[in-house]
């Protein structure tokens, strides 16, 4: 069967110029962690992007939704679903939370869809935000973590539409993965009585694994080398290298012909 190599594919020269030095600007102005200086930054980034011009506080005779608007893009002025959790570590995700605002923020714009400029401030912000992120690591919009400092991607990775990195406990994407679209990877549980005890764990996938469409991986699974996870299947223990799972709970149906052969 036919084997397709993705096309190589740029904006115009005035684009990729443009793009280039946005993502520098930004990139260095991060580098400064101050909670302050990384919500201004933010903060005047989104007023430009959203509306197109430099950021001016509200007057307070504009309408409150758009003064609502406007307050809405300093990320001091929102919260985050993880920032509630009792186990947060408070000053780590502080810091972080700034960034993870705008990427969320970014990828809802109308910029956000554009792939050539997307994959690249993604990767850009996922260096200042994850524990690490490797080289040609490739992130597609909607994609959403818990703390951001407990996530590792390895080099080569691929990320694809509106998956959830539950990096609570702690997420290690290995070398070569691909995570397809809506697949949700946790490294936390909760009691069955008590749903405010949780336990965290290390989630681990690949290296070279695939966890394919709508997908979930629970807290504490290793998906092996080659590992793939099926369609809608859930993986609720260990998948051994090489091996194809599916269903709920998945269950080995086939090994890759790839795998070593016994001698």
């Amino acid at each position: 069967m036919p084997r397709y190599e993705y096309r190589p594919l740029m904006p115009s020269h005035d684009a990729e110029a443009s793009f280039e030095r946005w993502i520098a600007e930004l990139d260095r102005a991060f580098e400064d962690k101050d909670i302050t200086h990384r919500s201004e930054v933010v903060r005047n980034a989104l007023h430009e992007l959203y509306l197109g011009e430099p950021y001016t506080p509200p007057a307070p005779d504009e309408s409150l939704s758009a003064q609502a608007l406007v307050h809405s893009f300093d990320p001091r002025n929102g919260t985050l679903e993880p920032e509630y959790y009792g186990d947060v570590d408070a000053a780590r995700f502080a810091e972080r939370k700034p960034l993870i605002w705008f990427w969320m923020m970014f990828d809802r714009s109308p910029a956000g869809l554009n792939h050539c400029l997307g994959f690249r401030v993604r990767a850009m912000l996922a260096r200042h935000i994850f524990k690490h992120c490797g080289k040609n690591v490739k992130l597609f919009h909607g994609v959403e973590i818990s703390f951001g400092y407990n996530l590792t991607v390895e080099d080569n990775c691929v990320i694809h539409k509106f998956v959830l990195l539950d990096d609570r406990g702690e997420v290690i994407i290995r070398e070569g993965t691909s995570v397809s679209d809506y697949a949700n990877i946790y490294s936390h549980t909760h009691d069955l009585n008590d749903g405010m005890i949780v336990t965290n764990h290390r989630t681990e996938i690949g290296p070279k694994a695939r966890i394919t469409y709508h997908a979930t991986v629970l807290s504490g699974v290793k998906v092996g080398l080659h590992g793939l996870v099926g369609s809608m299947g859930v993986a609720t223990k260990d998948v051994p290298d090489y091996n194809v799972v599916v269903g709920v709970p998945a269950r080995t149906v086939k090994v890759k012909d790839i795998a070593p052969k016994d001698e």
